[in-house]
């Protein structure tokens, strides 16, 4: 199976980063994570997407806020999928960072989740490799029949207490 790369552009994004850790991990697809900074460290930067696919990855997942370039920065070298995860900080409550993430140039794309949406990302990662990997579609298909059981029954447990 490949792995998903994870990679933020501070330290200070892991809280949101965790999220996508554990759901990779429920799903027991193996992941690395990484802090390499668009503007702090480009150059370790563009040697991690370089050689991403060489490495045994097949999605890449990068999460930063403020002027949130790493999404970009990666895809700009590598041809992988790359997931952006606009974070949020203090200044524009992730705005920022969401733009800077989703408005990529043609011929560069980045998926973009919500602001703070590591869990998503770490889902359409999954997403992705299920193509190729039949395992891994049916333990979203189950996770999904999961969820949808879990709303039915909130249903049926206020239809009673309401509609009676």
């Amino acid at each position: 199976m490949k792995k998903v790369a994870i990679v933020m552009g501070s330290a200070s994004d892991l809280p949101v980063v965790e999220k996508a850790i554990t759901t990779l991990r429920d799903y027991g697809v193996p992941s690395e994570v990484h802090v390499y900074s668009a503007h702090r460290t480009p150059l370790e930067a563009r040697d991690f997407a370089l050689n991403a696919r060489k490495n045994g990855f097949g999605v890449i997942i990068a999460a930063a806020g403020m002027a949130a370039h790493l999404a970009g920065a990666i895809a700009a070298n590598t041809t992988l999928p790359v997931i952006g995860i606009p974070c949020k900080s203090a200044s524009l409550d992730g705005m920022d960072a969401l733009l800077s993430t989703v408005m990529m140039p043609p011929g560069i794309p980045v998926a973009t989740v919500g602001i703070n949406g590591a869990q998503n990302a770490a889902l359409l990662a999954v997403e992705i490799l299920s193509v190729e990997d039949e395992s891994l579609a049916a333990k979203l298909s189950a996770s999904r029949a999961a969820a949808a059981e879990k709303v039915l029954q909130s249903d049926r447990e206020i239809t009673e207490k309401f509609n009676n």
